[in-house]
């Protein structure tokens, strides 16, 4: 038996479940078998006027194309639904802003040979990608949990949602760019909470070099080399030269600095942590002491030769670093919720609608109504569940006023190779 304890929210909300409400939302009713107020109820049915489904016919529609399905296909049609909002390009909105802060500094801090900005911005490409795109050319293993379909959400088994914007690195690599960020919305299977939301924004940077932009202003520079037959260690990759891992990060880790700083303020404690990612080798993530609290806000990395190489871009070295745009903009703005991004209520956008994209602004709450709590408990089979499957369905049934589910408890009976559940909503 598996409990879930979840919360139904009505327009806004705070960490620590401090929530506030807005009375035109509570008049919608959500009936999940059935549930009653602040207590248990049995149930092995689901009655609502929604659906949890994906689609049922032989292919799955979106953006103009057709995709037949297949064992993969799990999308759901709430998901399918949010596709091709772009939140980031939607004028006055928060992640818009800041997506129009990052580009300006970058327009303004890096220029070209010819007096144009050096990174292009790419933030209207298809989401749709393929599992070649999203997984096998960032040379992500084939038995890689990211990869599972209880982490994504697949329209079949050649072709998904991108769950980051890395998916498009080689492509654009290919193309013949050595200076890029790519902006767009990512879609991951996640848990039911204030700051996980199964879509959410990032922004990707990538930068090569070749050697001649890399060590002219180096002291003796012309003797320098960017590769070597040598071994991978720690700090490098078998084929860079040391020479060259150490300016390739320097210059990473100043242009990130510089950008936090940009957004942030000045005086911004910042420290580096050693992680792991697939296709950057050494790797970072960025930690700010913000309001004295480290927070992690990017990953970064210089990037996998053997990735540039298949690019066609053998005789260069970069960087490249990713952010979540949503996790920038409740730092900066105080937003308390992830889902908050979603809302077309006008009192929210309004608070966004400046002058000036540098403009300082805080979020204020919309109201204050307190939340209903129900349990619910289900049976559910013991083999092919994920607990993934069941937040999709009650983020379908419930959409966005389900702010939280609570796994309170399991048990399996003794007599029966079943799992029975027990969930609640408020």
């Amino acid at each position: 038996m598996q409990s879930l304890r979840g919360i139904v929210m009505a327009a806004s909300w705070n960490f620590m479940r401090v929530v506030h409400y807005s009375k035109t939302v509570l008049s919608q009713e959500v009936q999940i078998g059935r549930i009653t107020s602040f207590g248990h109820a049995w149930s092995s049915t689901i009655t609502s006027s929604f659906a949890a489904k994906t689609p049922t016919s032989n292919t799955v529609e979106l953006l103009g194309k057709a995709y037949s399905r297949d064992d993969y296909s799990n999308v759901t049609e709430k998901i399918l639904s949010k596709v091709g909002k772009n939140l980031h390009n939607q004028r006055s909105h928060p992640l818009w802003l800041i997506k129009e802060r990052i580009k300006n500094h970058f327009y303004k801090q890096y220029i070209g040979r010819f007096g144009t900005p050096l990174f292009s911005v790419y933030d209207d490409l298809s989401p749709v990608v393929t599992v070649e795109q999203n997984f096998d050319r960032l040379l992500i293993p084939q038995d890689h949990p990211s990869r599972r379909k209880g982490e994504n959400y697949y329209m079949n088994q050649t072709h998904m949602l991108r769950a980051h914007t890395s998916a498009h690195q080689w492509d654009l690599m290919h193309s013949g760019l050595d200076a890029f960020l790519v902006v767009g919305d990512v879609y991951r299977r996640d848990t039911i909470d204030s700051s996980h939301y199964p879509i959410f924004h990032q922004m990707e940077g990538v930068r090569l070099f070749s050697n001649h932009e890399l060590f002219s202003n180096i002291k003796d520079g012309e003797s320098l080399q960017l590769f070597e037959q040598g071994h991978r260690t720690a700090h490098k990759q078998e084929m860079h030269t040391m020479e060259a891992v150490r300016l390739v990060e320097f210059s990473l880790k100043q242009v990130l600095t510089k950008l936090v700083t940009h957004l942030f303020g000045d005086g911004l404690e910042i420290r580096w942590v050693d992680c792991y990612f697939p296709f950057t080798h050494p790797s970072f993530e960025m930690e700010i002491n913000f309001q004295g609290e480290w927070m992690e806000v990017l990953g970064c990395g210089v990037m996998e030769q053997q990735l540039v190489n298949s690019a066609g871009a053998e005789e260069k070295i970069g960087w490249a670093f990713g952010l979540g745009l949503e996790r920038l903009a409740m730092i900066l703005y105080d937003i308390p919720d992830i889902r908050l991004f979603w809302s077309e209520d006008e009192r929210f956008l309004k608070q966004f609608s400046v002058p000036h994209i540098e403009q300082k602004v805080h979020f204020q709450p919309l109201s204050k109504y307190p939340p209903l709590i129900n349990d619910i408990s289900f049976w559910l089979p013991s083999e092919k569940y994920s607990e993934n499957d069941f937040y999709d369905l009650v983020r379908t049934i419930g959409g966005d006023l389900v702010e939280k589910v609570v796994l309170i408890d399991e048990f399996s009976h003794p007599n029966f190779a079943l799992i029975q559940g027990e969930s609640s909503f408020f």
